[in-house]
């Protein structure tokens, strides 16, 4: 059987990397007292019509919506253009999302020596002009398990009243 190029080494599937992922959102979010159902619909539309649409996590109390991106820079340090656009897509959605609700980008952290930044800093400032300023993005650091807030509700004024997390360590 030939070897799938696009998916992630040493898992089983990209859709288990996924699941995983967001378990360690869920998990963290748990910990902190929020309690977030997988799949969370929610209504969604440029105008009246609405149709739902599922977020990776959400809540409607607290009212939360989270997107979990578990992606990398690819194997030669390159951007990962592709994915980039999921997480512009995920942007869109955010914007879309009724205002109550408090919206958070969870990804992981992927440090790129080439680059000298992680591919969710770079994200900020190449695509920040995109991002909602209700929206903060955290970054998990899979090898020592903390939690970084690299865009806050606090760099772009807005405010949440649903709990902010506070990064672990």
């Amino acid at each position: 059987m030939d070897k799938n190029n696009f998916q992630r080494v040493g898992s089983i599937s990209n859709a288990h990397v996924g699941r995983d992922f967001e378990s360690v959102a869920q998990e963290y979010f748990r910990q902190i007292g929020v309690s977030l159902e997988a799949n969370f619909p929610v209504p969604l539309g440029v105008a009246s019509e609405t149709k739902n649409r599922k977020f990776d996590l959400g809540s409607a109390d607290p009212p939360i919506l989270v997107e979990c991106k578990s992606h990398r820079w690819t194997a030669g340090g390159n951007i990962p253009s592709a994915k980039i656009t999921v997480w512009n897509e995920a942007m869109y959605y955010f914007h879309l999302a009724p205002r109550e609700y408090r919206k958070v980008l969870f990804v992981l952290k992927d440090y790129s020596d080439k680059r000298h930044e992680s591919l969710a800093a770079y994200y900020v400032r190449n695509y920040g002009h995109l991002v909602p300023g209700d929206v903060e993005i955290l970054e998990y650091d899979e090898p020592s398990g903390d939690i970084s807030a690299v865009l806050t509700t606090a760099s772009t004024g807005a405010g949440f009243s649903a709990g902010a997390p506070k990064p672990a360590g």
